[in-house]
């Protein structure tokens, strides 16, 4: 890690009160480091920290990556019901997944609208709408 990566992902856990613990911070390096945006699976990024030289289990991978997303860090978008991406960049925004490779990327905002959305049920308000555009190659 250079200083200046260190100093990024130390900024983005105290900004969300996480203690800067080693494993987060390996993760964090690996996740917002480069000051880029991506969207990565927990079995992604586990690969990604295990090329790093790092030791840090799946599990932990996983309990992270859900204490990111509670500290409002990072945002889930759940594909097919059952796989997870979890994307860095947290504004309102749609996102492509490419069916052939599993791959999530952004879409263009500027280029989608939504005139109107249902009411939500009694009880209940809407705190989030999510679109993933599927394409598969022609």
């Amino acid at each position: 890690m250079t200083e200046m990566t260190t100093e990024r992902t130390s900024t983005w856990l105290a900004g969300a009160g996480l203690r800067p613990t080693r494993q987060r911070l390996a993760l964090a390096e690996l996740l917002v480091g480069d000051g880029k945006d991506r969207h990565v699976t927990a079995e992604s990024l586990f690969a990604d920290v295990e090329r790093a030289g790092e030791r840090v289990s799946l599990a932990t991978v996983y309990n992270t990556l859900k204490a990111f997303c509670d500290a409002g860090l990072l945002r889930e978008i759940t594909v097919d019901g059952s796989k997870s991406y979890f994307d860095t960049n947290m504004s309102d925004h749609p996102h492509f997944y490419w069916e052939e490779d599993g791959h999530l990327s952004d879409a263009p905002s500027a280029e989608l609208s939504i005139a109107s959305l249902p009411d939500a049920p009694e009880g209940a308000e809407i705190a989030s709408v999510d679109v993933v555009i599927r394409l598969r190659k022609s």
